[in-house]
């Protein structure tokens, strides 16, 4: 849902004649721009995928909002009087999980990090001996996690799930 932006440097002084930003697959988008004709060209790209700034001035290349179907490889290709120039980008994205914590009346309290990419850990304060886990991998990439923390048998009067993940502070 948020912006990327993956840059292509222009490491010559001398003017831009044509760039092309393409993803590593046959069917994916191929956006380009020639100087001469001073012309965007766009080939199975959906509106989300734009320059970021002109073409002209910075090639960057703008996916908003980005989804998991952005994930993969890009080549931005530049050539100028100079020669042709290849620069390569690696797009990861990355899922911030939903978190629900309840409790059943056995005192099993569950904690569950749903849909994260990558999965997210989750931990108990106090930590225990006493706690079980669970995955499910869904289609699209992601992860769900669920952890069970049984505090029937215990003397703290509440516990506590911590759930880390790089999307989250």
């Amino acid at each position: 849902g948020h912006e990327a932006v993956l840059s292509c440097p222009n490491i010559s002084k001398v003017s831009l004649l044509l760039v092309t930003w393409k993803m590593s697959c046959s069917s994916c988008c191929l956006l380009s721009y020639r100087s001469d004709q001073n012309k965007t060209s766009r080939l199975n790209c959906s509106e989300r995928i734009t320059w970021k700034y002109s073409p002209v001035s910075d090639p960057a290349l703008r996916i908003y909002p980005v989804n998991l179907r952005d994930e993969g490889n890009y080549t931005c290709q530049t050539a100028n009087k100079e020669g042709n120039f290849h620069f390569f980008s690696s797009l990861t994205v990355i899922v911030p999980p939903m978190v629900t914590l309840t409790h059943d009346k056995s005192r099993v309290a569950v904690c569950q990090a749903s849909a994260g990419k990558p999965p997210a850990d989750i931990s108990w304060i106090p930590a225990s001996n006493h706690s079980s886990e669970e995955e499910f991998h869904h289609p699209n990439g992601t992860v769900t996690r669920v952890s069970y923390f049984g505090w029937a048998n215990s003397s703290f009067p509440s516990v506590t799930c911590l759930v880390t993940h790089p999307a989250t502070n």
